[in-house]
């Protein structure tokens, strides 16, 4: 790492991490490697410059984007990639994240091809989990590809990218037409309006359809006849699918929103729920039952570093973003890596276990081409075609 913190003039404002190198070039920025000084911990920081969200007109779907990242500050599950902090100054934002270091799904499939069932299964149930936590939180991503999936040190799923996400509200209705256009569900293509989590179950049906078989279901390089095939569900099932997965995938690729199955539906499926790990048998606890989990041996690392025991277990009650509460989840998640590498099952056990309840009384993307003429983006980005098999 970059002691001196050289990175763009930044070192001010990211005074508590040392700078390292590059990992990707965004359309508003650069994500950098980054260390935490205090706990010596590992992050990713994405580093967006508001000059070009205001020259590219995307400063909505940027601020959107913050604001759900934001929420997800307070999300903790094991398959959604975390976010530790979120910085805000006249010029950039820099979010400060999890760092994946196996880098994109898409990747991998494209280095492997299909996968065995089980493997492909495993994966399917992580993202499942992390699709139904932000569902219960009220978020729909609208973006899932395997692009968008990043894979840990132990090639566990983590669902990120949220610019093009939304927080749903019950009894409002979505129109937006984005995404990318191999796997938004027909109702999002046709301009109709949707709910929400259905069109991320059919995005999850291709992408369960590209672990298995190594392509998309619909893909075609003339959009018009790409647009009838996903319309008209017209695709082909592979002979060497086992019958449990023939039976799955038609369902998650119902062109019928109100016939498509639900979360809940995938769950008590026979092919999902061969091999599910405890851990996601359930759903995690909602946010406001995280926040008052307190592990002590965390807390006491933390306090060591210098921190005040009060203050810290005050500012993870209420949530609060400071340095304290991010030295207390980088070192959190730093246990679960390093003693099983699965933050999960481990993590569930120790929780039940060990964790104690506090109270206060105790504890004083690439392109934005809309290819729906007419439609307007007015919630963030257009339909783009896209292909998991290639790189274009």
């Amino acid at each position: 790492m970059d002691g001196n913190n050289r990175g763009g003039g930044h070192s001010e404002v990211l005074k508590n991490y040392n700078l390292g190198k590059t990992l990707g070039l965004g359309t508003f920025g650069d994500v950098k490697v980054a260390e935490h000084k205090l706990t010596g911990q590992r992050v990713a920081i994405k580093i967006l410059n508001r000059r070009k969200m205001e020259t590219m007109e995307m400063e909505e779907k940027a601020n959107r984007e913050i604001k759900i990242l934001r929420l997800f500050i307070d999300f903790i599950h094991p398959h959604i990639i975390r976010v530790y902090e979120v910085i805000e100054t006249p010029k950039n934002i820099f979010v400060v994240m999890e760092h994946c270091n196996n880098g994109e799904l898409l990747d991998y499939i494209i280095e492997n091809g299909r996968l065995q069932e089980d493997e492909a299964r495993r994966m399917f149930q992580q993202i499942i989990g992390g699709v139904e936590h932000c569902h219960r939180n009220m978020v729909v991503h609208r973006d899932l590809k395997p692009e968008n999936l990043l894979l840990d040190s132990k090639y566990n799923v983590k669902l990120a990218d949220f610019g093009l996400s939304n927080v749903m509200h019950d009894g409002h209705f979505l129109k937006t037409s984005c995404g990318s256009l191999n796997y938004a569900a027909p109702e999002v293509i046709s301009g109709k309006y949707y709910a929400g989590p259905e069109v991320d179950v059919w995005s999850c049906g291709v992408i369960l359809y590209a672990l298995l078989c190594g392509s998309v279901p619909f893909d075609d390089d003339n959009i018009p006849s790409l647009f009838r095939k996903i319309k008209g569900g017209t695709y082909i099932l592979p002979s060497y699918l086992s019958d449990s997965a023939r039976d799955l995938i038609p369902k998650l690729l119902n062109i019928d929103p109100m016939k498509r199955i639900t979360i809940h539906e995938i769950r008590v499926h026979p092919w999902f729920k061969n091999h599910l790990p405890c851990y996601l048998a359930v759903p995690p606890p909602y946010k406001a039952q995280q926040a008052k989990m307190i592990d002590e041996d965390i807390l006491r690392e933390v306090v060591n570093l210098g921190y005040d025991k009060d203050h810290v277990c005050e500012s993870l009650w209420n949530r609060l973003q400071n340095e304290e509460t991010v030295a207390y989840y980088l070192l959190l998640d730093n246990r679960f890596r390093s003693t099983s590498g699965y933050l999960g099952a481990d993590r569930q056990h120790l929780m039940d276990r060990s964790f104690n309840e506090f109270t206060l009384s105790e504890s004083a993307s690439p392109s934005t081409r809309n290819y729906l003429p007419g439609i307007n983006d007015s919630q963030g980005g257009g339909l783009r075609p896209y292909y998991p098999v290639q790189r274009k």
